[in-house]
């Protein structure tokens, strides 16, 4: 049924206003509390919420903190996106830990995780290597027991290692004594004897 408001004026032959052909409607044209008149002449206040156009909005859920919502092409989207907050990722191999997906706020730590950061400390580390901001001050020579090692060279070689010796696992210095020598008279003149045959 025709409203009773006036939507059309006609002055003479000429058509000043028109409002019989608008198609502007409250819900999805006119933004909330925006009021205008509608093709009947009818005062209406826009109850549009979105001022936007998101036809070419690109974010996904997963791109958006969860619980989150957004507007994307039109569409209503909660974020699935985690929330880690502060949390730190620990360090536990030195080819690299992987990071969890999500969110994080800039106040947590990469850490090594607790066994690693005890051990790294400079006494465990080579004087003159820094690992992590740790400077080593380990000489190598922690903990050794030296002796001193004398040889008597035999015609046959020898080896010998640090705990050949006892309870040891260094030698400072090794005394190799002379080669034996030795003659003696025989039927025609002297024998020359040099080395010494190891004991059985």
């Amino acid at each position: 049924m025709p409203s009773n408001n006036i939507n059309k004026v006609v002055f003479g032959n000429q058509t000043l206003i028109d409002l019989t052909t608008d198609t502007l409607s409250a819900d999805s044209q006119l933004l909330y509390g925006v009021t205008a008149h509608d093709r009947t002449g009818t005062v209406i206040t826009g109850s549009c919420t979105y001022d936007a156009d998101t036809s070419d909005a690109n974010a996904a859920a997963s791109e958006i903190l969860a619980t989150k919502t957004a507007y994307v092409n039109g569409n209503k989207i909660t974020g699935q996106m985690a929330n880690n907050g502060g949390n730190n990722v620990t360090v536990t191999s030195k080819s690299g830990t992987t990071i969890p997906a999500g969110y994080y706020d800039g106040s947590g730590k990469a850490v090594l995780d607790s066994t690693s950061s005890t051990n790294l400390v400079a006494n465990n580390i080579r004087e003159g290597v820094t690992i992590l901001g740790v400077e080593g001050t380990m000489s190598g020579s922690e903990d050794m027991k030296a002796t001193s090692l004398s040889v008597t060279p035999y015609t046959t070689s020898q080896s010998f290692v640090p705990s050949d010796l006892g309870n040891y696992n260094a030698i400072t210095s090794v005394t190799v004594a002379a080669i034996a020598y030795s003659t003696s008279a025989n039927s025609y003149g002297l024998t020359a004897t040099i080395g010494t045959v190891a004991p059985a």
